[in-house]
């Protein structure tokens, strides 16, 4: 039963880090990052990388996942598409190419580089909306261009990942197939997961709110989740994948609000923290003294990458001033989207065991740094007018 005293501790802790985190103005998912570290190996040595914590941990990366597309706004797309288009691209292009020069020059193989470039081209918005809802700044054009960004960035660095981890899986003797199949593959993959959030997604909804049975809606969610991420594994496109497509699927609903509301306790009081926390786990500083220069340059590659990335693209697409800084800003974060590419990446051996703890330094130093440079922006903004 030890593993009681393990879920036990973790949600204590967790909790608590996430209490001073936000009491001192800190995204509270670095408060369950340390948590990790400190009761894990690298230091007290009280938890461990066992069976049940990577259960409940890949159970918790693909709720993470499924709420990410749950809360991707479509329609705000739809209205800021160009600028939000414009942004994401530059802050993709940018932190692809610098993150891929990085990993060359400290002699990272070739998809090692390439996957530093993907780890860092995500964005994790989550951190910089908190900002502009404190300063009031949420329904702004740069606010909705921030977040338009976001959904396009979310789904363009999911698609990427995807494709990724599929043509490398398929470099094993046992795995070899054609480029043709692998892509007729992926094809095929997007047609029947599109076809299911057309007919399939709501019509599994409708047909749950008419059984009498507790949380019909919310349990028959999670059946679409796990479903559309079993498939997305079963098809080597990893299961974050198809959980993603499961919440926008669902996100297209009159459902939307009630499955948000249900999902989200249950992701976040239990599963989800210990998937921060598995990280954490992972975690040790055997070394990291001589990597100090790769984290100093990776870092500064990180915040440089989406900030001069998105501003490029918000001054291409009209906007001017503080308010490009505004946008390139309100892209930095990383946040939890790289900590799940991460923790893809050391699974399927794109990320070594030597950097691992380094990269992870790297984004949580990103999702610090961001929410600094963001109110920075804005104040200023608010001093010229």
């Amino acid at each position: 039963m030890e593993f009681l005293l393990t879920l036990c501790l973790v949600l204590f802790c967790t909790k608590l880090a996430g209490h001073l985190c936000n009491r001192i103005g800190i995204p509270s998912v670095i408060g369950e990052l340390i948590v990790g570290v400190v009761l894990g190996p690298a230091m007290l040595g009280w938890l461990q990388p066992d069976e049940f914590m990577h259960y409940f941990s890949e159970i918790g990366v693909i709720i993470l996942m499924f709420i990410a597309g749950l809360e991707s706004d479509l329609a705000l797309l739809k209205k800021y598409w160009r600028p939000a288009l414009a942004v994401a691209m530059m802050g993709i292009l940018f932190p692809m190419v610098l993150g891929f020069g990085t990993g060359e020059i400290f002699q990272f193989s070739s998809q090692q580089s390439l996957f530093l470039g993907v780890l860092f081209s995500a964005t994790s918005v989550s951190i910089s909306v908190q900002v502009l809802k404190d300063l009031k700044k949420i329904d702004t054009e740069e606010g909705a261009t921030i977040l338009g960004a976001a959904v396009v960035d979310d789904i363009v660095v999911v698609l990427i990942l995807g494709i990724m981890l599929s043509l490398m899986n398929q470099s094993s003797p046992e795995n070899q197939l054609p480029i043709w199949e692998v892509l007729l593959i992926k094809v095929v993959f997007f047609i029947i997961i599109f076809a299911a959030s057309k007919w399939l997604v709501p019509w599994l909804l409708h047909l749950s709110e008419k059984l009498i049975a507790i949380e019909a809606v919310s349990a028959f969610s999670l059946v679409i989740c796990l479903g559309f991420a079993y498939f997305a594994e079963w098809l080597d496109m990893g299961a974050i994948i198809g959980a993603f497509f499961a919440g926008v699927a669902v996100a297209q609903t009159s459902y939307r609000k009630r499955v948000d509301e249900k999902i989200e306790p249950i992701g976040y009081a239990v599963f989800i923290p210990m998937f921060f926390v598995s990280i954490g786990l992972n975690m040790t500083f055997v070394g990291m003294s001589n990597h100090l220069v790769f984290i100093i340059v990776l870092t500064v590659m990180a915040v440089l990458s989406k900030l001069v990335g998105g501003a490029l693209g918000a001054r291409l697409t009209g906007f001017k001033g503080i308010s490009t800084m505004i946008i390139g800003s309100g892209m930095v974060s990383r946040g939890e989207m790289a900590l799940i590419i991460a923790q893809v990446g050391l699974a399927s051996m794109f990320l070594s065991e030597e950097y691992y703890s380094s990269v992870i330094m790297v984004i949580i130093l990103t999702t610090m740094i961001a929410p600094l440079l963001l109110k920075v922006a804005i104040v200023k903004q608010d001093n010229e007018h």
